[in-house]
């Protein structure tokens, strides 16, 4: 299939610098610049990582029940000290509530993890477990767009879109941008669209079910009525339209994103089928990933198209679970932790040692974790309420230490104490390792140079190898 440009190197420069903001400018502008706002770019700086998988954990799981042993809290169990009054969450909260679960030592390093997640366990000395995140309001819906683009309202382009904005994709027929999501979370498709950058950039989601067919991943790929050489023709004749009209009327975002999408369509034909396909993959490689009957589920055949996804030059891909069930455990908290563990522990488990295995690791960021964390204190009685105050995530891989727990919250697990990190400084961390300054990452719009982080933001060094 033909891959050609769509533009000339001068149509390209007129529209680059009119609006695909300055990194875009810059980019095509060196000599050795394809006129493809998807082609690979160079970074500010050597990259440690080329890929991220994010495993988000949708609605927001337990610190103390996780990666944050606090023994404090079975001391004052059902007390609430004095140290903790100033504390006040969505809903009514009572006393202290312990773990019920172990956090033994793990690896080398003596990771504390609960016993929760005994196959993550066995990959304590590839985790950076940050023990100090905190963020702004309490509820999912700002949250979750913080975490996804670094702003609490629906203004903000995804980091995930900011990436292949700033990187383009190694993939060039497939989307750089995807998103494995069962059904919609909060907040909905808004979690990964790229608002005011070409919408080239948003994330592609995709939901598949258990034992989905690799050739209808997504709908009308196929053209069954006229063959791939006709409809190469009929594409050309388009394109070469859409080139007419952008020379009269200028730069126009929406046909950007238009004239990218119809060729990469075109390209997904064949591209699609092969990604998707699993039956390529060894029984024992699916038992790995506990991706077999009768216990095969969503989140660890996610895990392995993750695998499949960047090992193809995909740029970021977001791996959505707990929708349906989410951690959002107002009731019920410790059961459904423990639920919810066991239906992620072994497909993280085979995703980390399968990009080991594959030398993917390296260059691979892995992010774990949801949008807040959760109180110390019982709601309910055996709930807990959300807590924006102190929470985890955990990183592995993309040129990240292992083996490490990085800040603090105080002795009960309530706030963040040392090294608080907000999600600005996750995300500069993140563009960091992949090649970018988050204060060069800018697009102009609306008046103004906007960036991930907008105006804070802070490279945690501490954690990087």
């Amino acid at each position: 299939m033909r891959n050609d440009c769509l533009f000339s190197r001068r149509e390209m420069l007129a529209r680059c610098g009119a609006g695909f903001g300055m990194i875009g400018l810059a980019n095509v502008l060196a000599a050795d610049a394809p006129a493809n706002p998807l082609a690979p770019r160079l970074p500010h700086h050597a990259a440690k990582a080329k890929h991220i998988i994010h495993l988000y954990m949708n609605g927001g799981p337990s610190q103390v029940d996780t990666f944050d042993p606090k023994p404090a809290l079975a001391r004052y169990a059902g007390q609430r000290p004095a140290s903790i009054a100033g504390y006040r969450t969505e809903n009514t909260t009572v006393g202290l509530r312990p773990s019920p679960f172990r956090f033994p030592q793990c690896g080398q390093s003596g990771l504390q993890i609960s016993e929760i997640f005994p196959n993550v366990a066995k990959f304590a000395d590839d985790l950076c477990v940050i023990r100090s995140m905190h963020t702004d309001i309490p509820n999912h819906e700002p949250s979750m767009f913080m975490m996804n683009s670094g702003h609490l309202q629906a203004l903000r382009p995804s980091y995930g879109s900011w990436l292949l904005y700033g990187l383009g994709s190694e993939n060039q027929n497939l989307p750089g941008y995807i998103v494995l999501c069962p059904g919609l979370p909060v907040n909905g498709a808004a979690n990964w669209g790229s608002r005011f950058l070409p919408g080239v950039y948003q994330g592609c989601h995709i939901n598949l079910p258990i034992d989905y067919d690799a050739r209808t991943v997504l709908p009308y790929l196929q053209n069954r009525h006229v063959s791939p050489e006709t409809q190469r023709r009929q594409l050309d004749f388009i394109q070469r339209l859409n080139a007419m009209q952008a020379e009269r009327r200028g730069n126009d975002a929406l046909l950007d994103a238009r004239v990218a999408s119809l060729e990469m369509a075109f390209r997904m034909q064949t591209a699609a089928h092969e990604a998707f396909d699993l039956n390529q993959e060894t029984c024992a490689t699916k038992q790995m990933y506990g991706y077999e009957a009768p216990n095969r589920n969503v989140f660890a055949q996610n895990c392995l198209l993750a695998r499949r996804l960047i090992e193809r030059g995909v740029r970021a891909v977001q791996i959505y679970t707990g929708n349906s069930q989410p951690w959002d455990t107002h009731g019920n908290n410790d059961g459904q932790h423990r639920q919810l563990a066991a239906g992620v522990d072994r497909g993280i488990a085979g995703l980390l040692f399968d990009l080991k295995q594959r030398g993917l690791l390296d260059e691979t960021i892995v992010l774990w974790g949801g949008e807040f964390g959760r109180t110390p204190a019982s709601q309910g009685g055996d709930g807990r309420d959300h807590n924006h105050w102190g929470f985890c995530v955990w990183l592995a891989g993309g040129g990240f230490k292992g083996g490490m727990a990085y800040g603090a919250t105080d002795e009960f697990g309530f706030r963040a104490e040392e090294n608080r990190t907000h999600p600005h400084d996750l995300h500069a961390t993140i563009l960091h390792q992949m090649g970018l300054d988050h204060e060069r990452l800018t697009f102009r719009y609306s008046g103004r140079d906007h960036r991930l982080t907008d105006v804070e933001g802070r490279v945690i060094r501490a954690i990087i190898a």
